[in-house]
C-alpha cells in the first residue's frame, strides 16, 4: 500500500503520459500535471479530514471507523472509475491513432534504451565522479526520508492511538504537503534563476538537515524541552509530532519543486552515451539503493540495541553523516555542471 502511489500509480501515469504526449505539448502541460496533483492532495486532504470527523454525529454503537472507512473506499472506487474512463477515452481516440500514424511513418528500427546490469551499473558509476556525485544524491534523499519517517510515524501513532484521530491528523497533513508543495513550485523559478543551480540543489538537504535535527533533539532530549513546550501549551511528544510533520512537508515540497529538477537538469550538458548510461545506472543502482537502503539500517539498529526508541540516537548519527555527504556531493557536483554547461553552452 505504501508503495503504491509513490511507485506504480506513478510510474503508470507517467508511462501513459509521455505515450499520449509529443514534446512540445509536455513542455506545456507537464508543470500542470505536477500542480494538479497537488491541488487534489489539498481537497482528498480535507476530505479525509470530513470523514473522520463523521462519528461524532453518528449514533452511539455504530462503528464509527467503519462508516469512516466505507466513506473513504468509495472515494476511491469512485475515483478509479473517472481514472478507468478517462483513460479508455484517450486510449480510443489518442494512443491507438497514434500508433497506426506511426507504424506508417516510422520505416527505421528504433534505437533500443541500453539495459544495465546491476554490476554494470555500478561500474559505470564508480567510473565517472559527475555520475557517482549524482547517485550520492538520489541515494542520500532516500535514505533521510526513510530514517526520519519511520521514527516520525512511531511518534504519531502514540500520539493518536485513536485510528479516526490518526485519520484526521493525516488528512490535514496531506493538504499542507499539497499547499507547501504548489507555494515551493511558485517559487522554484525564481531560486533557479536568482540563485542558480548549486543554491537549488542545497535547498532539500538544508532543509532534511534542520528539521531532522529539530525532530531528534525533541524526541531524545524530551526531558529537557518539557518546560519549553507546557509553557507552550502542549507536550514534548507532540511537538516532535508536528516538528516530524514539518520536516516530512518540507522535504516532500522541497523535492517535487527543487530536487528533482536539480537532478534532472544535470544530466543535460552530458554527451548521449553519458546521460543515458548514467540515468540507466542510477536508476537501477540509486533509487533503489536509496529506498531500501534506509530500510536496512533501520533493521540492523534496531535488531542490534533491541528497540525503535533505543535506536534513535543511532539514526540521529546516520542522519548527519547523510546530510554531510549528500552537500559534499552536491557542491561537487555543481562545479562539474557549471564546468560542462561552459563547456556545451547549446545544452
Amino acid at each position: 500500500a505504501e508503495m503504491w502511489g509513490s511507485v506504480v500509480t506513478s510510474l503508470l501515469f507517467w508511462g501513459f503520459a509521455n505515450e499520449v504526449t509529443t514534446v512540445d505539448e509536455a513542455k506545456k502541460y507537464y508543470p500542470l500535471f505536477g500542480l494538479g496533483a497537488n491541488v487534489a492532495l489539498i481537497f482528498s486532504g480535507q476530505y479525509v479530514r470530513w470523514v473522520s470527523h463523521i462519528r461524532g454525529t453518528l449514533a452511539p454503537g455504530v462503528d464509527a471507523w467503519a462508516v469512516s472507512l466505507r466513506y473513504l473506499m468509495g472515494a476511491v472506487l469512485a475515483s478509479g472509475g473517472v481514472l478507468i474512463a478517462a483513460h479508455k477515452y484517450l486510449q480510443d481516440n489518442l494512443v491507438s491513432k497514434k500508433e497506426e500514424s506511426s507504424a506508417k511513418s516510422d520505416a527505421a528500427p528504433r534505437k533500443k534504451k541500453p539495459k544495465m546490469s546491476m554490476k554494470e551499473s555500478a561500474k559505470f558509476l564508480m567510473s565517472s565522479t559527475y555520475i557517482r556525485d549524482l547517485a550520492t544524491l538520489v541515494i542520500s534523499y532516500g535514505l533521510c526520508i526513510n530514517i526520519v519517517e519511520v521514527s516520525w510515524k512511531s511518534k504519531l501513532k502514540q500520539a493518536f492511538p485513536n485510528p479516526n484521530d490518526y485519520s484526521a491528523f493525516m488528512g490535514n497533513f496531506s493538504s499542507a504537503t499539497g499547499t507547501v508543495t504548489l507555494i515551493m513550485m511558485l517559487l522554484g523559478r525564481s531560486i533557479f534563476a536568482k540563485f542558480g543551480w548549486r543554491v537549488a540543489a542545497l535547498v532539500t538537504p538544508t532543509m532534511i538537515g534542520v528539521t531532522g535535527l529539530g525532530f531528534f533533539a525533541l524526541t531524545l532530549f524530551s526531558d529537557f524541552f518539557a518546560p519549553i513546550t507546557a509553557a507552550l501549551g502542549t507536550t514534548p511528544l507532540m511537538m516532535a509530532v508536528i516538528v516530524g510533520a514539518a520536516q516530512n512537508i518540507l522535504s516532500k515540497s522541497s523535492k517535487y519543486a527543487l530536487f528533482d529538477p536539480c537532478k534532472e537538469m544535470a544530466y543535460i550538458p552530458l554527451d548521449k552515451e553519458s546521460k543515458t548510461k548514467g540515468k540507466a545506472a542510477i536508476d537501477v543502482v540509486g533509487n533503489p539503493l536509496g529506498k531500501s537502503g534506509g530500510a536496512l539500517i533501520q533493521q540492523i539498529l534496531i535488531f542490534g540495541v533491541g528497540s525503535l526508541a533505543a535506536a534513535t540516537p543511532y539514526f540521529a548519527v546516520v542522519l548527519m553523516a547523510m546530510i554531510f555527504f549528500w552537500f559534499k556531493a552536491a557542491n561537487s557536483l555543481a562545479g562539474q555542471f557549471n564546468d560542462a554547461m561552459e563547456a556545451n553552452p547549446e545544452a
